[in-house]
């Protein structure tokens, strides 16, 4: 398809079923570096989990360690779900991987057919058209 054209001018039979090639490396760029992002930020995550810093309330009174222990751990599991979010999100990123190398990246998987390439611009993971998507809510 020609740049700039879009789908919606476009027959049925016309509209293409997948990406080209070069379309696909493209989209493999954006999610590499979405990639190299989401894993340096889940270090992140996990170094402040670990508290690497050894910063504790072992030299405070008793009244005071009470309070930050409890912020302590109200922090962790704060660090821990942003880092189980963060892993799901690489997850994601690699299995749109896997799809641009079987070829079926960019494919709704409900409606079949392509997810307009703005969308995967922003969300690279996407499986799903706004169509379908939306239609999940109802």
């Amino acid at each position: 398809m020609a740049k700039g054209k879009t789908n919606a001018g476009l027959k049925k039979e016309d509209q293409p079923v997948r990406y080209s090639d070069e379309e696909l490396e493209e989209f493999k760029e954006i999610i590499l570096i979405k990639l190299d992002k989401a894993k340096k930020e889940l270090e992140l995550l996990t170094e402040a989990f670990r508290h690497k810093d050894g910063n504790t309330t072992d030299d405070t009174s008793p009244t005071f360690k009470l309070m930050e222990d409890g912020a302590e751990v109200t922090t962790k599991e704060e660090l821990g779900q942003l880092a189980a979010r963060q892993q799901k999100f690489i997850q994601n990123l690699e299995n749109a991987l896997v799809r641009i190398q079987n070829k079926t990246y960019g494919i709704c998987r409900v409606t079949g057919k392509l997810i307009p390439k703005e969308r995967l611009r922003a969300v690279p993971h996407a499986t799903l058209s706004m169509e379908a998507k939306l239609s999940q809510r109802n």
